[in-house]
């Protein structure tokens, strides 16, 4: 394990996720594992059985009669606003006089145990009269029936440039939700404090926006909700939003009993009350000029957002911003529509509507390639970002490495070798056939809403030397607190055995942006290492002084002071003494806000990102053409990481991103019936990747590039959400394969590709 930091290369190293002894060992603490208070109720939620409805009648009179029942809540016992929606206020806590989806919350019972809740809600009776229901996005936008009104991003004409194109192909592509699935599910325990004041312990993303709206709804101001996050076992985005409605049921209880309460959902309720990754159904069209050149191009997306906004504009948004994935296309139009239907309010997921995007682009070219019949890579690489192509957003890409990574990915892996291999296999083979596919990404990194770009940090040193460190970055398996010890312990030039990092509590620090856009790291990181140096400042004023120097030649490097060179026989804990007994502040806040971006959405243009990250994927499967099954022999892959601050941590969280991605195109279904029932609402019935289910071969290569993004921390690019696109390549790997083994098979651009999918397509035809 790296002990100190001396410059920003000694940063790249194997250095091991600060948590990992503590998760194999069970030590580490989530909201269900915080010792009870003498004291505590349970929390069981009641739900809607129907998807769409008048609510008539409501009876809490047999239930309140049950053992250990301590009281009912409605929304009639909010005290300040029945509402939690965050970008548009269209969700109540509590259902009134309608219910909009099948699992949305009528009722909050209170008992002495979770078992006594649980069983209360059995007694409960509801009347709700039916009313029509839409679970497919196409019949709502028809309707009308939308969250906000459509959205449009233009570059060029497209209307003119298809009358240039000499090849045009037009189609559907579709992509399914995908459950979050995070080991720990959504939970919240709260207790009253002095004053009034409460506390929530929570499972979420964003604790400033459970702060804010539970002292909304308890109409209270927010100084009075103190929210503490000290990690989550998963999150994907499904713990940005969705994880505030459970504080806030947990804070209303508490507010009312002055007791303390706990609420921890259960996997089925979790999976039938919470949102899931937004499906898509969309529209493309495509057009090419002889050269196979993309001269034009169109999308129109139908989100499926749910019955109410929750994150899906934002979402939406995001999916216009990915339009073009990894390629430089002149002449975009590409309009979006976010649909209102009677499912649970759909929410982030890992890449936040960029996936659905690169999906439908990905689908159209593949759609000219067989169509011209030839290699789809043909048309991929021909048309691949350069440095200062502009998006139809109006950023220009800089230090674009989309053809760095698509070049050294096909050059270090021989893709003209594996090609062979692969026509090879299936020349020698009848009932089996292999198919490979190629998947550039280029996803940008910022919350696309400017204002949620900034961070604070709170730095103290203790007069022992050792450090503590808050900041708003949520612990939630992607290494994020390894990062910021290592930041801070750069800073300082000390061990990182000194540096602690305290849980994500809004007290300590306040105006939180949620951790998620993969911009986790590089805001709380700046905002830590800002704080840092204000410290860093006086101690090397202080140790000039002590020394007699220029401040200038004073160094902290290797727990000491250095001049120059040279190294003194200052210490860094005598330095932090003596700074002490001379009055010195040895704390500081740091706050950092991203520079140079902006949207105007007025323009549909700007500069939204602060970077881009870009990379290439070869991926191979085998295909069972009796049974329909197939697996993934390689993931081969080039990412650019920028100049990693942490290869362990990143490889892990890019090897994740991939097999979660793969399990979103090939095998993760998620279904609702036409009366708005989740029909895979168990683990029975939902099937997510397990070790049988990984490559045989994950191969990921870092990108060597001289290119220095200062916007990165450390110029260490997020790494978050990026490789889950790679996924995207295992849908049209598994296509091919296919189609070799049936070259008029009608394989409609629909994912997941499930065997069921596969064995219909396998055996039909155009």
């Amino acid at each position: 394990m790296l002990t100190t930091q001396t410059n920003t290369e000694s940063l790249k190293t194997v250095m091991k996720n600060r948590d990992s002894h503590s998760h194999v060992s069970g030590k580490s603490i989530y909201v269900d594992d915080i010792p009870v208070r003498i004291g505590t109720l349970y929390a069981a939620v009641f739900s809607s059985p129907h998807a769409h409805g008048k609510l008539q009648e409501l009876n809490l009179s047999e239930a309140k009669q049950m053992p250990g029942v301590v009281r009912i809540f409605t929304h009639h016992d909010i005290l300040g606003e029945n509402q939690i929606g965050g970008i548009i206020p269209d969700e109540p806590l509590f259902a009134e006089h309608e219910v909009h989806y099948q699992g949305q919350p009528i009722a909050l019972v209170i008992a002495d145990t979770e078992a006594n809740a649980r069983e209360a809600l059995h007694k409960i009776k509801v009347d709700i009269a039916p009313l029509p229901i839409i679970v497919d996005p196409r019949e709502a936008q028809a309707k009308g029936e939308l969250i906000i009104p459509p959205r449009s991003f233009r570059l060029g004409d497209t209307a003119a440039a298809f009358e240039q194109c000499t090849y045009i192909f037009e189609g559907t592509a579709e992509t399914a939700g995908q459950e979050h699935l995070y080991i720990e599910g959504q939970g919240a325990y709260a207790y009253p404090m002095e004053n009034g004041s409460i506390r929530i312990a929570s499972s979420t993303q964003g604790p400033t926006a459970l702060q804010r709206t539970a002292a909304q709804v308890l109409g209270i101001p927010m100084h009075q909700i103190e929210v503490d996050v000290t990690r989550l076992g998963g999150g994907f985005g499904g713990k940005e939003d969705q994880a505030t409605t459970w504080g806030v049921m947990a804070a209303l209880a508490v507010q009312h009993l002055q007791r303390p309460v706990k609420l921890i959902l259960h996997r089925m309720d979790d999976m039938k009350m919470t949102g899931k990754r937004n499906p898509y159904t969309s529209d493309y069209k495509i057009g090419l000029d002889e050269n196979h050149r993309i001269l034009a191009y169109e999308a129109t997306y139908y989100q499926n957002a749910g019955a109410a906004a929750d994150l899906s504009p934002a979402i939406m948004e995001r999916t216009l911003f990915h339009a073009n994935n990894s390629y430089f296309i002149p002449n975009v139009t590409a309009t979006a529509y976010s649909c209102r239907t009677n499912i649970p309010p759909n929410t982030a997921f890992r890449g936040f509507g960029g996936p659905q995007a690169m999906f439908v682009i990905e689908a159209a070219i593949d759609h000219a390639a067989k169509a011209l019949q030839i290699d789809t890579n043909i048309i991929q690489r021909k048309n691949l970002l350069t440095e200062n192509s502009e998006f139809p957003y109006g950023q220009h890409a800089k230090d674009c490495e989309a053809k760095a990574c698509w070049d050294t990915a096909t050059e270090q892996y021989d893709l003209k070798k594996l090609q062979q291999e692969v026509a090879d296999f299936n020349a020698q083979n009848e009932l089996l056939k292999k198919g490979l596919a190629l998947m550039p990404i280029c996803f940008g990194i910022s919350f696309t809403k400017t204002s949620m770009n900034q961070a604070r940090a709170l730095v103290h040193v203790y007069h022992d030397g050792s450090v503590g460190v808050s900041t708003g970055a949520v612990e939630m398996g992607q290494g994020v607190n390894t990062k910021m010890a290592q930041v801070a312990a750069h800073a300082f030039g000390i061990s990182i055995e000194r540096i602690k990092i305290e849980t994500t509590n809004t007290t300590r620090v306040a105006n939180t942006s949620p951790s998620a856009a993969s911009a986790t790291a590089d805001l709380n990181g700046k905002a830590l290492l800002n704080a840092c140096q204000q410290i860093k400042d006086r101690f090397l004023e202080l140790a000039a002084r002590r020394l007699k120097v220029a401040v200038d030649d004073v160094l902290l490097k290797n727990e000491c002071v250095y001049i120059k060179e040279e190294k003194t026989d200052f210490t860094w804990k005598k330095l932090v003494m003596d700074a002490f007994l001379e009055r010195l502040n040895l704390s500081a806040k740091g706050h950092y806000a991203t520079p140079v971006i902006h949207f105007d959405k007025a323009k549909e243009k700007g500069h939204p990102f602060a970077y881009h990250v870009y990379g290439t994927a070869i991926i191979t499967a085998t295909l069972d053409c009796v049974r329909g099954t197939y697996t993934f022999d390689s993931v081969k892959v080039v990412h650019d990481f920028g100049a990693s601050m942490n290869r362990m941590i990143d490889l892990g969280q890019t090897e994740g991103g991939i097999v979660q991605g793969i399990g979103w195109m090939t095998m993760e279904e998620l279904l609702y019936n036409k009366d708005g029932r989740l029909l895979s609402n168990a683990l029975s019935t939902y099937k997510i990747p397990d070790i049988y289910s990984v490559p045989d071969e994950v191969s990921v290569q870092f990108l060597r590039t001289d290119n220095r993004h200062d916007l990165a921390i450390f110029h260490s690019k997020a790494v978050g959400e990026p490789p889950l696109m790679y996924g995207i390549g295992a849908y049209f790997a598994v296509r091919n394969a296919i189609l070799a083994f049936n070259p008029q098979a009608n394989v409609p651009f629909s994912a997941p590709i499930t065997p069921e999918k596969v064995l219909m397509g396998l055996y039909g035809s155009k």
